[in-house]
């Protein structure tokens, strides 16, 4: 029906009319919404991508880029909320501003972290086992070859001990020593999910984490190899976005820290003088030499870069990183250099259900190893000042008429020792999401490490050096090794070992209601082959230039008895299989189970001892989750946990312990000539196995003041049982002497205490701070049982002049690993001579090392302290941190056989040993020589500026400049008291310590 004309004007007028009063609510609602975009940068001004940006209550939400920016869009009113696992989450509210430049606080290690633990990951808040978590940016810092080092006094209850030498790795202990073999202390790694992986490939620019895992509720799921703990290495992966390309890089600075107070030609002529000695015409040739600083760098430079670059899409990420270390070590011809290249690609199908990652690593090591390195360190204290390094003529001044007397400048020019080392790791993952809240994984991974080994001792050293007397390390008793050739020597071998490993599991992750489940079921295959590979030597080259890079050019078959050596049996291959199964539970989070057990199988034990069992529960209660903590202020979060378990360790056992061998006992005659005479050298023991560790843990977390004060405090009992020793048997019960078999017992008490701590947190100003403190008590329970009887083991017999049977060490039941026996010193007599007390409480100066020896104190140290702090202003930053051992004893051999005032003719001695008697024997090894380890460290300090904003290209430039081993508060008389806390020598100082630095270093960590 058609409108009437009039009508049909007034409509349009109307809608005319009503559009135009529309108009501008519409313009109004339109500039109600608008573009929001902004900065995020954490506390340092460095970039935070990856942060995710919701509009609150909406279903509007981003993710910050690469640069830290974003883009999303809000009306006045609204609030942003920017949340991350890295970050304190943090609101902003939206007004008409259109930019934000926004900063976030770094998470605390409070309970909101994600812990990376055996085959998956748990929230800190519902986690029952005793783990803790150091992040990147709390690793130790400097010029560090071995990664473990990162770690050193950052958590409670690991000890760290290491030299200076960029060639030796640290001596790793967590919570005390559980078993007796050497090697076999360290904890277990696990890099990226990959068990047992060499900590060495892992650049430390590349560590995002390290969670150390230190009871047997977070171990056991490792069985067998879990005993001393488990540490879990996370490496860098990239982010989705555009390329991030980032470069870290420094140069260092060493100096030695510390030398020996030894006399210099003057003061060593006025002590002659006044004793009314002389030195020998070849040994005063009016020199005045410091040896030690002969055999040093007068400074060493180190320099690292690291240059990686990732990114990707929903789908596919990728990443890679290329590090490039060089190290010089303080002793002349001792380095290394290091490349270490990484590649890792993630891609996801299949709508998300399927994620499949590849994973490989590189590293190529250099090592320029010192020859006779701990025969150097000790002639560099004993050689006479008062002769020359060399001659006039250019030759080595030398004076072999005295014995075991080398000039070790010499020593380290006539020899050379290479260590080139290949380590290769390829990973292959694959998760699929299945129904139900399951996801399954295979992890398959290849390592393959390469050795090649070349020395060469030219012919100087083959005519001069054939029978050098060297100290072992460990410490031990001293041999002479025999350079059998003449006109050079070389050796050269290859060596590689390879692990390959498939582990496959479920994981079932389900919350229904108030209830939460996480459960994993899975099985590991792992074959280990060591040592294939073979060695070769030869002698009598016609020149010294080549050295050991063509052995053909040697004529050794001219020299009568020569043979050459073709190494050792080193061949060792070993297998294990094992099932594994842990179940999470959780009732409104706020009472928490974990169960778990692992069924391991090892061809290295005997027949009857191949499958073991090890179980671990754990519970905890978050208190501050209860109702009638609701009205209280005081605590964030309280959390009660306790946990048992049992771990073993199979580290470091020869695979043929436990099997009956035969070998080469000699030769006899018959039928007109000699033949091998072979014979049983090795009993079976098809009941040997692993021995066990049980752990009960009880332990405390808490966050009070709103989460600017967190912490944790652990108890713990643990004790090792079936502990594999070696005894002497009747070769009438046996077919031969000794048998090898799990006997002995022993336990580790103590108390762990960590605070985390924000005292100040301002606008422009902020400081955090954390310390971490140990006790452990360790005791030998027993080493015999009623078949095999082992009442004590004297050992460390480092043998000095006038020292033969002189042990320093003993192990016996109600005493802690590293307990020293040894004369106890009773001061000077009326003739100025040492005496010593007798068993019965007389005193003599001649006492017997056999019957007058006592217990007298231990290496082990009583508490390990560790203390950090961070303070930054706008674009500065400060870290500090301090570390301290306390109430460990040293055993100062290097000065016992300093302390020989009537060898000063033919050797050099300390300046303290000036006011002693000539004709006293005060070397001998004795309760005076047991020194105080204690020490308090400056370790590090860190002074950095954050470049902001620099260019739209870079996001960010941090300048730095460092400083490690600051000084040292001590009352020790060694080089350093830091002296190796692993092993059954600990605390041992014997002409063996390769001397440690002072590093400054300067650095720049810069962004794209």
């Amino acid at each position: 029906m058609r409108l009437p004309k009039l009508m049909r004007f007034k409509s349009s007028r109307s809608y005319l009319l009503l559009l135009l009063l529309m108009q501008p609510f519409g313009y109004l609602l339109a500039q109600d919404q608008h573009r929001v975009t902004g900065k995020v940068a954490d506390s340092k001004g460095v970039s935070a991508a990856g942060v995710t940006v919701t509009v609150k209550g909406t279903k509007n939400i981003t993710v910050t880029d690469t640069d830290g920016s974003f883009s999303t869009t809000a009306k006045a009113g609204d609030v942003l909320v920017l949340s991350s696992v890295s970050f304190v989450k943090k609101e902003i509210p939206v007004t008409s501003e259109v930019f934000y430049t926004i900063e976030l606080t770094e998470a605390t290690i409070a309970m909101t972290d994600v812990v990376v633990v055996g085959y998956g990951k748990q929230n800190r808040k519902n986690l029952t086992s005793s783990v803790t978590t150091i992040k990147a940016e709390d690793l130790n810092r400097g010029a560090i070859s071995d990664p473990a080092q990162l770690l050193q006094g950052k958590v409670a209850g690991l000890n760290i001990t290491r030299s200076g030498d960029p060639n030796r790795g640290a001596a790793i202990v967590l919570r005390g020593a559980s078993t007796l073999r050497d090697g076999a202390q360290s904890p277990f790694f696990v890099i990226d999910g990959i068990p047992g992986a060499d900590i060495s490939i892992v650049a430390p620019d590349d560590i995002v984490s390290m969670d150390v895992l230190k009871d047997a509720a977070a171990t056991a799921i490792y069985g067998n190899r879990a005993a001393n703990g488990v540490i879990m290495v996370t490496t860098r992966r990239a982010r989705k976005g555009q390329l991030q390309l980032g470069y870290n890089g420094y140069v260092a600075l060493e100096k030695v820290s510390n030398k020996f107070d030894m006399m210099d030609a003057t003061q060593l002529r006025d002590f002659l003088k006044k004793n009314n000695q002389t030195l020998t015409p070849a040994n005063d040739l009016g020199a005045n030499t410091n040896w030690q600083s002969a055999v040093q760098r007068e400074q060493a430079i180190s320099h690292n870069h690291n240059i990686s670059l990732g990114g990707g899409t929903d789908k596919t990420l990728y990443s890679a990183s290329l590090n490039y270390f060089d190290q010089e070590g303080i002793m002349k011809t001792s380095a290394l250099n290091r490349i270490i290249a990484r590649l890792s690609i993630e891609q996801k199908a299949f709508d998300d259900k399927l994620k499949i990652g590849l994973s490989v690593s590189n590293s190529v090591s250099n090592a320029d190893y010192l020859p006779y390195r701990n025969t150097v360190l000790a002639q560099m204290l004993t050689y006479l000042p008062t002769v020359p390094v060399k001659k006039p003529d250019g030759s080595f001044y030398e004076n072999f008429g005295q014995t075991s007397y080398y000039n070790p400048v010499s020593m380290q020019e006539n020899a050379k020792e290479r260590l080139q080392y290949k380590n290769l790791l390829g990973s292959f993952t694959a998760q699929l999401k299945l129904p139900l809240g399951f996801t399954y994984d295979v992890n398959l991974s290849y390592q393959n490490f390469q050795t090649l080994y070349g020395a060469y001792y030219n012919s100087y050293y083959t005519r001069n050096y054939n029978n050098v007397r060297s100290t072992p390390d460990p410490p031990g008793n001293p041999s002479f090794l025999v350079l059998d050739g003449a006109n050079g020597l070389a050796f050269r071998n290859a060596y590689q070992n390879t692990n390959k490993i498939l582990e496959t599991f479920f994981t079932w992750d389900k919350k229904i209601k108030d209830h939460s489940i996480n459960a994993v079921l899975g099985y590991s295959w792992q074959e280990t082959i060591n040592g294939d590979g073979f060695q070769a030597s030869s002698t009598n080259f016609p020149v010294d230039d080549v050295g050991y890079n063509n052995l053909s050019l040697g004529f050794p078959y001219s020299l009568t008895g020569f043979r050459v050596n073709f190494g050792g049996d080193n061949y060792q291959q070993s297998r294990l299989i094992s099932d594994f199964a842990r179940v999470n539970y959780g009732f409104k989070d706020k009472y928490l189970l974990q169960v778990s057990v692992r069924r391991d199988g090892s061809s290295v034990f005997g027949q009857n001892e191949r499958w073991g069992y090890f179980p671990a529960v754990s519970a905890g209660w978050r208190i501050a989750q209860e109702g009638f903590m609701d009205n209280q202020h005081l605590f964030t979060d309280l959390k009660l946990r306790a946990s048992y378990g049992v771990t073993g360790n199979s580290l470091n056992i020869y695979p043929l312990t436990s099997k009956i061998i035969y070998g080469n006992i000699g030769a006899f005659y018959y039928n007109g000539g000699n033949i091998s005479a072979i014979n049983i050298t090795q009993n079976e023991n098809p009941d040997l196995r692993w021995e066990k560790t049980s752990t009960t843990n009880i332990g405390i977390d808490f966050s009070v003041l709103k989460g600017k004060l967190s912490g944790s405090i652990d108890v713990y009992n643990k004790k090792t049982t079936d502990i594999i020793w070696t005894y002497d048997v009747s070769t009438l019960q046996y077919p031969f002497g000794s048998y090898t078999a799990n006997v002995g017992s022993m336990s580790n008490k103590g108390i762990e205490f960590s605070l985390n701590a924000t005292p100040v947190t301002k606008t422009n100003f902020s400081w955090t701070s954390s310390f971490n403190l140990a006790h452990n008590a360790n005791k030998l329970i027993s080493l015999s049982n009623a078949q095999f009887k082992r009442d004590t083991v004297f050992y460390v017999q480092p043998d000095g002049g006038g020292q033969t049977g002189s042990r320093l060490m003993i192990l016996v039941a109600g005493r802690p690993v590293g307990q020293f026996f040894t004369l106890d010193y009773a001061g000077k007599d009326a003739n100025n001579l040492s005496q010593y007390r007798k068993k019965n409480g007389t005193l003599t100066t001649s006492p017997d090392i056999t019957n007058d020896r006592i217990a007298a104190g231990s290496a082990q140290p009583k508490l390990l302290l560790g203390w950090a702090n961070t303070f930054r202003y706008k674009n500065i930053d400060l870290n500090v941190f301090f570390r301290s051992v306390l109430g460990n004893k040293i055993f100062n051999v290097t000065l016992a056989d300093l302390y020989r005032p009537s060898t000063a003719v033919t050797n050099n001695i300390p300046v303290e040993v000036a006011s002693e008697s000539a004709a006293d024997q005060s070397y001998r090894y004795s309760t005076r020589f047991i020194e105080s380890g204690s020490f308090l460290r400056l370790d590090n300090f860190t002074l950095g500026y954050n470049f902001k904003n620099i260019s739209h290209h870079i996001s960010n430039l941090r300048l730095y400049v460092s400083g490690n081993n600051v000084f040292i508060i001590t009352g020790y008389k060694g080089i350093d008291p830091e002296i190796n806390q692993g092993g059954l020598a600990p605390g041992i100082d014997a002409n063996n310590f390769y001397p440690k630095t002072r590093t400054f270093m300067f650095g720049a960590n810069l962004s794209f």
